[in-house]
């Protein structure tokens, strides 16, 4: 389990393609000095268990699935990413319950400046966003974000949603996340509140 606290910004430094799979090797200095075999680290929101450590990095298996549910399968290596370790029982909640599995992605459609903070729209998918609802929790390439806004629009976007949603970012998120950097079009790893789903599965089954 993670809380949506990036602890680092890293970087991934190789990429080796196997059948149906990637390897990874991220920079990540804080996040490998106490890793060991077997930890999970979340890289964009996804958790992924760590194979080796090497100095300041560390490498990852990822397979096919989570390529193709996530933006991970388009990174390659310079791609700055979203580093958290799995949260210690004895430390405080920052952000909320982030489980690091994607639910599925978004595109930035728009990034409004303002004086103090940035408001970021991003695309939500139709099968999310019954999820998503103003003054919530989302995760948001491992952020966790509360929702400022939500809206639709009968033309969709590029990506096919008529969904959106939006976040607004402080100068901290901006500049230690990879989303202060992130441009209009990039993919983003969404990850909504698990809460919402057991919800709802509970009303299912009554």
């Amino acid at each position: 389990m993670f809380t949506g606290i990036v602890e680092e910004l890293g970087e991934i430094v190789a990429c080796e393609q196997l059948t149906d799979a990637a390897r990874l090797t991220i920079r990540g200095k804080l996040v490998t000095s106490d890793a060991g075999h077997g930890d999970s680290i979340a890289v964009n929101g996804v958790c992924l268990t760590v194979v080796d450590v090497l100095d300041d990095a560390f490498t990852v298996d990822v397979m096919g699935e989570t390529l193709r549910r996530s933006s991970i399968g388009g990174l390659g290596p310079g791609a700055r990413v979203n580093l958290e370790r799995a949260a210690a029982v004895n430390s405080r909640l920052g952000g909320h319950i982030v489980q690091g599995h994607v639910d599925g992605t978004g595109t930035i459609l728009t990034r409004t400046p303002g004086e103090n903070w940035e408001v970021i729209r991003i695309s939500l998918p139709d099968a999310l966003a019954k999820y998503v609802v103003e003054k919530g929790s989302i995760t948001v390439n491992g952020i966790s974000l509360t929702v400022s806004g939500l809206g639709r629009t009968e033309t969709p976007a590029a990506d096919g949603t008529h969904d959106w949603f939006e976040v607004s970012l402080i100068p901290t998120t901006l500049g230690l996340t990879d989303l202060g950097a992130a441009a209009a079009g990039a993919v983003v790893n969404l990850e909504v509140d698990v809460i919402a789903k057991y919800v709802e599965r509970l009303h299912q089954r009554g």
